[in-house]
């Protein structure tokens, strides 16, 4: 089975969502079963470089709310990130533009093996939400790169260029035309769609409703081998 997430390292709930399905994941024994396949989705494109300014404020200025409401709304959300095991410190978050963060991510599917790019999107999320880091900054995105097996200079030179560049923005491109409009969102088998981040135990009965539906599929599956012919000639599969 094939998941496609949209998400980006900013969000709280992509954080919190993909912990719980990966949660769903280990309670089902499906680790083995199951594919993440990570999409870049930049929540603000032109989101600075430098933080200019706090989480509370920042939250307060987009929704219209004082900073102690905001305060009280982000402590729900952490609270929501604790109950799933994330030390999650959202209040003193530091924002700053994560495209870069998305380029290294497509360094690490480029060239590195799945193992490799679940630690690399684990380490961002921890990075941001527990850590607290910058992630615009290119010393914390090395930093974290090789804290998972990529090659440091290699990890500098990309990051000095603009290459991947290209993929984040095939991502984002595909989200549009998806009519994506907020993350996490989650494609599962390129098919059924979760908006969201839904709980736990919702998560697992959507992993068991996709593998009855590919049960049955096997089960429906003609038991002939087909013929098949390509460039290479005609054969029998």
């Amino acid at each position: 089975m094939t998941i496609t997430i949209w998400s980006d390292f900013a969000c709280p709930y992509c954080y919190i969502g993909e912990t719980r399905l990966q949660q769903a994941i280990e309670q089902l024994g499906m680790t083995d079963d199951v594919v993440i396949d990570y999409r870049a989705f930049e929540l603000d494109p032109y989101a600075p470089k430098e933080v200019t300014t706090t989480t509370p404020e920042r939250f307060a200025t987009k929704y219209r709310l004082t900073v102690p409401q905001a305060e009280a709304q982000i402590e729900e959300i952490s609270s929501l990130g604790r109950e799933v095991g994330i030390d999650f410190r959202y209040a003193t978050t530091q924002y700053s533009n994560t495209r870069d963060a998305h380029r290294l991510m497509k360094m690490a599917e480029a060239e590195y093996d799945r193992a490799t790019v679940g630690r690399l999107n684990e380490a961002l999320f921890a990075a941001y939400f527990t850590e607290n880091l910058v992630l615009a900054d290119h010393k914390v995105l090395v930093d974290k790169a090789v804290s998972v097996g990529m090659d440091e200079k290699a990890v500098r030179e990309m990051l000095d260029s603009e290459r991947y560049a290209d993929e984040v923005r095939f991502d984002e491109r595909e989200a549009a035309m998806r009519g994506v409009r907020g993350v996490p969102y989650m494609v599962f088998n390129g098919g059924f769609a979760v908006p969201g981040a839904l709980s736990t135990e919702s998560f697992k009965q959507a992993l068991q409703r996709e593998a009855r539906k590919a049960d049955e599929a096997a089960k429906e599956a003609p038991a002939e081998r087909p013929h098949v012919c390509g460039p290479d000639g005609c054969k029998l599969l």
